[in-house]
């Protein structure tokens, strides 16, 4: 019966996926008409394709790439998706051969989390019937993470939108994806490859390498070492069948694989050390590193582009005296280092979820945000549905999600098109944005701890 339901279940799983592709392709064939790529909730200054077609021209004609201020991003994107724009398809729209490899990015996104999940899952289950919790596994209510995290992630409207209108978000999500289902399945070169890619390409998921190394040292979620410790306690000197497991189990969740971190930092040097050999020559000509990391890494940390977007910076920045903007520069860049390490203290047995708030928190205050930011770390949520089941507010984040998605296209046209708002209209559901993710950051992990304290009442309870 099991097996029967697994094949109906990977059956469904099928064809939901290959409906979210048919919907995007049909969204990509009336692209031109939708005109998404000239909408700031989905394309910035570092993401969009225009910009990259504009300095691959650049390029072509023998000027830097980053003269002027049209592109900052990689060298690596302007190889490989510039000649793809100035290929045409007769019939179809422009950037076509781009918007397909942004289909299948999703895709294999969308599979590596539905991977990441079941190891995930299936590590937490075996952690849960070593502490004598088997009883929640045969809830009705215990659903495959894995694949309601790859659906939701693929049928997200913030996903869809995201791939049709001609941004390399699609890119920069399935490097930081790749990161985490390398470090989850032991994988430590592909592991590196990801973090040092992600890393080049938006800076921000440089953070992440506090989840990876805690995924490489301890390993996957799951419940509190401290439980299995106090269970083998429990269990000294009595004769249980899995005693021996338990015992296990605890040395193995209080031992740190400085092998493994080793292994991993190695290839990072590695991968780190190809990808500065292939940046500095393809910008041998025109500046050099520094000038590459100056008009990248320097763009992002400067906010100098002031266009708006869903963001709070470029209000704040376009407001506030000169003389005080470095150190306002500051204030929003440390923030979110501040975060990190009460962070990790507290959710290092479940690395793959302190990744996701990770995620979250540079997501709402980055220098230039796009929706397809929150795909990414919502398709992360649904990898923990089981453990945030009876988190609240759900339905009241749900709809203000879904309010400010839609409010924001009609300020933005009020302010920049009819004439009959201001910024204040456009800023407003920026703000009201980033309150919705500081409460999804709050509620998730507040549901995060109390699940763990549920756990650690119920092994009491059964010792």
């Amino acid at each position: 019966m099991e097996t029967k339901a697994s094949s109906d279940g990977k059956r469904r799983f099928r064809k939901w996926a290959a409906a979210s592709i048919m919907v995007r392709m049909v969204l990509i064939y009336y692209s031109k008409s939708l005109n998404l790529a000239a909408r700031p909730e989905l394309s910035t200054p570092l993401t969009s394709l225009r910009r990259l077609a504009e300095g691959y021209w650049l390029k072509q004609e023998s000027i830097s790439p980053y003269a002027g201020s049209m592109y900052h991003g990689s060298p690596l994107l302007l190889s490989i998706f510039g000649p793809l724009t100035v290929e045409s398809v007769k019939g179809f729209p422009g950037y076509l051969l781009c918007s397909l490899l942004f289909v299948a990015a999703d895709f294999v996104a969308a599979m590596l989390l539905r991977e990441t999940g079941r190891h995930i899952q299936s590590s937490n289950n075996q952690s849960l019937k070593l502490l004598g919790l088997d009883k929640m596994l045969q809830s009705s209510e215990y659903f495959h993470s894995g694949d309601i995290a790859a659906l939701i992630y693929l049928w997200n409207p913030m996903t869809i939108l995201t791939c049709v209108g001609s941004s390399t978000t699609p890119i920069e999500n399935l490097i930081v994806i790749l990161t985490l289902y390398g470090a989850s399945t032991k994988r430590a070169p592909l592991a590196a490859f990801g973090w040092v890619m992600a890393t080049h390409l938006s800076l921000y998921p440089a953070v992440l390498i506090i989840p990876v190394i805690l995924l490489t040292g301890y390993g996957l979620d799951g419940p509190p070492r401290k439980l299995f410790c106090q269970k083998k306690s429990d269990v000294d000197g009595d004769t249980i069948s899995n005693e021996k497991d338990v015992a296990t189990q605890s040395e193995n969740s209080a031992a740190f694989s400085w092998k493994a971190i080793m292994h991993f930092f190695l290839w990072v040097c590695v991968w780190s050390f190809y990808i500065l050999i292939l940046c500095g020559f393809y910008v041998r000509k025109h500046g050099g590193l520094l000038n590459m990391f100056k008009r990248t890494y320097g763009f992002i940390l400067t906010v100098e582009d002031l266009s708006p977007n869903i963001g709070v910076q470029w209000y704040f920045f376009a407001e506030v005296f000169d003389f005080f903007r470095n150190f306002f520069l500051m204030v929003f860049h440390m923030n979110i280092l501040f975060m990190i390490l009460p962070l990790a203290i507290r959710l290092n047995h479940r690395p793959c979820f302190l990744a996701f708030v990770y995620i979250t928190i540079y997501s709402m205050l980055k220098s230039y945000p796009s929706v397809g930011d929150s795909a990414l770390y919502l398709g992360l949520l649904g990898l923990f549905v089981n453990e945030l089941a009876n988190m609240k507010f759900s339905f009241f984040l749900v709809c203000g999600y879904i309010g400010v998605n839609l409010l924001s296209p009609v300020m933005h046209n009020l302010w920049i098109w009819r004439g009959t708002g201001n910024a204040n209209f456009y800023f407003a559901t920026a703000m009201a944005y980033a309150c919705f993710q500081i409460i999804l950051v709050v509620e998730t992990v507040n549901s995060m701890i109390h699940h763990d304290r549920k756990l650690k009442k119920m092994v009491t309870t059964e010792g």
